[in-house]
């Protein structure tokens, strides 16, 4: 039984470069972080940033001597170079002044003079992160979004600041180690687009109760996480958390069944999704909807349920090359067979036990037509081998023509 999990970062070595925005001061957080994923991250610090962070906090964040100045040992051919070392080059923050001169090739600070190396690097591209972080008045130079535009065509990923408080603040930290993470990645699903549902549904009994299930979405998100660090374009349709606003990885809010419906359906006939994962808990039954508020004092009420259509099969005619679906039940693993005999369109079943469902761990079977696994640990360990699998039978499905 698969229960451990790689680290997405672990081999990794991520150049943090931290220039003069008081947001610097997020970056100990953000050094401790990516570590935790497994990260080696060496720091580089502008003069302008030390005035606001002593570089000796990222050195015991780090713990690597922070790199404060270039000296005779040229730190940014060592780590950016042709055949460096760094895996990974990270502006967090980057003010307006280090956005214009990376923009215009100056490089008189350590860390522009980090960027230019990496840009000019000769071998395989390597991967450009920046996040700004400024006041919104800044943000709003024409300049300075001319220049974020001209780095995103040079290839450089730009995660896009929270606009809070007249500021441009810079993300958050999870979204920027998911950004890293996707960075660094094998990038198993590079140039797939792939749709998931997740979360549950809630069906309006009167003006104030729901009917819904305990499915609390986070496997969806965790799907959505992994397929995103795999390279893939992202679409979450979810009763839930909004996930970051990164490239690639979009929400699409639903709340009843018909309106998960008509979101998937919709995305589909907009942009045929390579892949779909079908891990929503999508109500089976609707009830009669009460007009106003059931009263209280009525001491006994009967709902009338009515079934539901499944959306599943309203999406085999869109000829999905790989699709996916969740069996929840007592016996999921021996249904889950019996749908794979009988329906061709579904590529993989993940067997869930109800139980599972509204946890933060648990057991599943991954069943294919020629292979079984079966995988226990956290949401994110189940997710990360349910995406590694999907790859695989992707892949096979591309190489055969299957569509």
């Amino acid at each position: 039984m698969a229960e451990t999990q790689e680290l997405p970062l672990i081999g990794k070595q991520i150049v943090l470069c931290v220039t003069g925005s008081i947001a610097c001061v997020e970056t100990v957080k953000l050094c401790h972080a990516l570590r935790r994923r497994g990260a080696e991250v060496q720091a580089v610090m502008s003069q302008a940033s030390c005035g606001l962070l002593h570089p000796d906090a990222l050195t015991y964040a780090t713990s690597r001597e922070t790199i404060t100045k270039i000296s005779g040992h040229v730190e940014h051919v060592t780590y950016c170079g042709d055949g460096g070392t760094a895996d990974l080059l990270l502006i967090a923050p980057a003010t307006a002044n280090t956005i214009a001169k990376i923009a215009c090739g100056i490089d008189d600070t350590p860390p522009t003079t980090f960027v230019t190396t990496a840009l000019g690097n000769s071998r395989e591209k390597m991967p450009i992160i920046l996040v700004p972080a400024m006041h919104e008045a800044m943000f709003r130079h024409p300049a300075i979004l001319g220049h974020l535009s001209q780095l995103e065509k040079w290839g450089i990923t730009v995660i896009q600041p929270r606009i809070e408080e007249g500021k441009a603040k810079i993300a958050d930290t999870p979204t920027i180690v998911l950004a890293c993470e996707r960075a660094c990645s094998t990038h198993t699903l590079a140039g797939s687009s792939v749709l998931i549902t997740g979360g549950r549904c809630e069906e309006p009994v009167d003006d104030i109760r729901i009917l819904t299930t305990r499915a609390s979405g986070t496997m969806g998100t965790r799907l959505a996480y992994a397929a995103y660090r795999a390279g893939a374009d992202v679409t979450l349709v979810h009763n839930g958390e909004l996930l970051p606003s990164l490239p690639h990885l979009k929400t699409v809010h639903s709340t009843t069944a018909a309106s998960m419906h008509a979101a998937v359906i919709d995305c589909i006939s907009k942009n045929k999704p390579d892949i779909y994962i079908s891990a929503a808990a999508i109500s089976d039954y609707a009830p009669e909807q009460y007009s106003g508020k059931i009263e209280s004092k009525e001491p006994q009420v009967t709902l009338t349920l009515h079934l539901l259509p499944k959306l599943l099969p309203r999406t085999f005619s869109f000829q999905i090359p790989t699709i996916v679906s969740f069996k929840l039940g007592e016996n999921a693993r021996e249904d889950a067979y019996q749908i794979l005999m009988n329906t061709p369109e579904i590529a993989m079943i993940i067997a869930n036990a109800a139980n599972n469902m509204g946890g933060s761990s648990g057991t599943v079977h991954l069943l294919s037509r020629t292979k079984e696994t079966t995988v226990h640990g956290s949401k994110e360990i189940l997710a990360d081998a349910i995406v590694a699998e999907i790859s695989h039978i992707h892949k096979d499905n591309m190489i055969h023509g299957v569509s």
